[in-house]
């Protein structure tokens, strides 16, 4: 007598380790800290140095610079909030610990301007390393989210902005702000034309 032994496939579901995280769509979020930098930096480079070109008061670039990344960061924040919907426990982990250090890098970058402007009793220098610094910062935190989330265009467009930010620092006002608001704000333009074009590529690929 033979026994034949049946098995059935056995139907398999997505736990937390297998469960990986959704592309994050970043459109909204390279609008508005490039309108941010184009606005903000602009408006720097056109009522800055010696022969400025508008009038304006002081702190005017700097409330529209603020109001573009304010916005922007909360764009980031409800894009990378839902791409963590239905993600393993490990990667929701990691996006937050990435979240996290956004507030690390920018309290490390104020104590190295307020320490050095301090020590070298030059509080004018703040004028150009909040927003170059600022730049390399953010730059720095995009080669680490698209290296985390294998986004090579996020990764790219980090080693810009944290390129040509250092490079400013090579000329003095207003030219240090008509790069930033030039290559910044057309690097993050750039970025938000190709970001369609990554999501769908990735849409494709899972199809």
């Amino acid at each position: 007598m033979t026994i034949t032994a049946l098995t059935a496939p056995i139907a398999t579901t997505a736990t937390d380790d297998t469960a990986r995280t959704a592309e994050v769509d970043n459109r909204a979020t390279y609008v508005s800290f490039g309108l941010a930098y184009v606005f903000g930096h602009g408006a720097s480079a056109l009522s800055q140095g010696a022969n400025p070109l508008v009038s304006m008061p002081g702190w005017l670039p700097t409330v529209i610079l603020g109001i573009g990344l304010a916005a922007g960061t909360v764009h980031a924040t409800i894009a990378a909030t839902r791409a963590q919907r239905g993600a393993s426990t490990s990667d929701v982990r990691s996006a937050r610990l990435l979240g996290l250090s956004w507030l690390s890098a920018f309290a490390a970058l104020f104590l190295a301007i307020t320490g050095l402007t301090a020590t070298l009793d030059m509080p004018e220098l703040q004028t150009t390393l909040w927003p170059t610094g600022a730049g390399l910062v953010v730059g720095l935190l995009y080669l680490g989210e698209g290296a985390a989330r294998r986004n090579v265009l996020h990764y790219s467009l980090g080693t810009w902005l944290a390129l040509i930010s250092t490079a400013a620092l090579f000329l003095s006002t207003p030219g240090l702000f008509w790069v930033l608001a030039v290559a910044g704000g057309g690097g993050y333009a750039v970025a938000a034309v190709l970001e369609r074009r990554r999501l769908t590529a990735g849409n494709h690929a899972l199809r």
